[in-house]
């Protein structure tokens, strides 16, 4: 079955002085407040689309990545996946770098290295981000 989420952000004023609210609605897990300079400069207590992204792909990422190494026989006890989402204005969103290191028992750092790049290409959000550079450093602990 299909599932669909939605969130929606006002924005009020021009790009570069201009503020606004994004808000979580499906969830209903709250309003964040994002700006111009929470995108391309240092704004502290603001969001950005980048670090929105970046949630979505470190959540999703690990779901995959624990799917794969449970289906070949290797649960993992733990997954702490960092995504890293790279803005250059006047260029946008120019690459994402995952790391993810995993506790799997029983599993060798090359097959780890297998099942996480399998991840990387696999994941839903990745597959939305085909015309991002999607790097990887993948490690046990």
């Amino acid at each position: 079955m299909a599932t669909t989420r939605h969130a929606h952000t006002v924005w009020e004023g021009s790009l570069l002085e201009g503020a606004g609210t994004v808000s979580l609605d499906y969830s209903k897990l709250g309003e964040y407040a994002v700006s111009w300079p929470a995108r391309a400069e240092d704004a502290p207590g603001k969001t950005s689309p980048e670090e929105l992204i970046a949630a979505a792909h470190s959540s999703c990422y690990s779901m995959a990545l624990s799917n794969i190494l449970t289906k070949g026989g290797n649960e993992p006890t733990r997954l702490n996946t960092k995504a890293e989402v790279t803005f250059q204005p006047g260029a946008g969103i120019t690459g994402v770098h995952l790391t993810v290191e995993g506790e799997v028992p029983g599993i060798d750092e090359a097959d780890f290295v297998k099942a996480a790049e399998d991840a990387k290409l696999n994941c839903p959000v990745s597959k939305a981000l085909t015309g991002t550079v999607i790097t990887l450093t993948a490690s046990l602990a």
